[in-house]
C-alpha cells in the first residue's frame, strides 16, 4: 500500500549570515514541529556552531 502524502515535508535550514544551509525533513502533523524550526549546527564557513533557522525551499 502507498502511504499518504503530506505528513513529511522537506525543509531548508539556513544561516542568514553566511548563506550555508542544510536540508532535513519535518513532520507537519506533530505538535512539536509547529512554527519555524531552529537548530544549532556546525557552519564550515565560520568553523563553529551557529543557529540555523527554517527558510523557504526554492521550487
Amino acid at each position: 500500500m502507498a502511504s499518504k502524502k503530506g505528513a513529511i515535508e522537506v525543509i531548508k535550514l539556513e544561516n542568514k549570515e553566511t548563506g550555508f544551509f542544510y536540508t532535513t525533513t519535518k513532520n507537519t502533523k506533530s505538535e512539536n514541529t509547529k512554527g519555524k524550526m531552529k537548530f544549532r549546527k556546525y557552519d564550515p564557513k565560520v568553523r563553529k556552531h551557529v543557529v540555523f533557522t527554517e527558510a523557504k525551499m526554492p521550487h
